[in-house]
């Protein structure tokens, strides 16, 4: 892709800044480059070059197809045609204060756990996550009993930065401060190839939330996860 995003931070743009940036292998792109969208299985996310130039969004349209549900983070106004499906409101907190710290008990996670990973998620309902998720980096997780009960791992790379995402926990392990132990561990890897962590969070989910600020994130955006449907060039 060659056109690059408004100037300021990538974090005001983070989908498109990993797509067009450490994830361009994952991206699928719009025929002009004005948007972009990571591959089936690895993210539902789509992004703009600049929400504000109605040309990206028909770029958008042309990449998804008429009809089609498409998701995008930030705070957009979608065009006329556009419907929203669905407007989540989120926060996104900034965790260069957190201080990473390796755990003993955490394993790598890779493609051949996905099965499992899938299981966790679906009773904890992190958010988001593919058959593919598992290749965006590394994703960390604790076992107990040969079971996993725990995990945390990447998702967006914006250059310079690195999402702390999929955090959750089996239901019959929480309180047992293994989210906060897995996030640390997963933050040691991310500055440990000298970038920094950032994570987004329904806004809903307070005690999520309350974690992560109580571990040193802060408040930096409260961005919108919106799905909507592109428009019907047949109707």
């Amino acid at each position: 892709m060659s056109a690059q995003f408004r100037p300021g931070s990538v974090l005001d743009n983070p989908v498109w800044a990993a797509l067009d940036g450490p994830h361009r292998g994952f991206a699928e792109t719009g025929p002009a480059g004005l948007a972009a969208r990571y591959a089936a299985g690895v993210s539902p996310f789509a992004a703009l070059c600049d929400p504000e130039d109605p040309h990206a969004w028909e770029d958008l349209a042309a990449l998804v197809g008429p009809g089609q549900e498409v998701w995008v983070t930030g705070l957009p106004t979608p065009p006329p045609g556009w419907e929203t499906l669905l407007s989540i409101p989120g926060v996104q907190l900034d965790g260069r204060p957190v201080r990473g710290k390796e755990d003993s008990e955490a394993v790598l996670l890779g493609p051949a756990d996905v099965p499992e990973m899938l299981e966790l998620v679906a009773l904890a309902k992190p958010g988001p996550f593919g058959e593919r998720t598992v290749e965006l980096g590394t994703y960390l997780g604790i076992r107990r009993g040969g079971r996993l009960v725990a995990m945390a791992g990447e998702r967006m790379r914006p250059p310079g930065w690195s999402e702390i995402s999929a955090v959750c926990t089996h239901p019959e392990h929480r309180g047992q401060g293994l989210a906060g132990r897995l996030i640390r561990a997963v933050v040691a890897a991310v500055e440990g190839r000298g970038d920094s962590p950032f994570l987004h969070a329904a806004a809903q989910n307070t005690s999520a939330i309350a974690l992560y600020e109580a571990m040193g994130f802060t408040l930096r955006r409260e961005p919108f996860f919106i799905g909507l449907r592109t428009p019907d060039t047949k109707a």
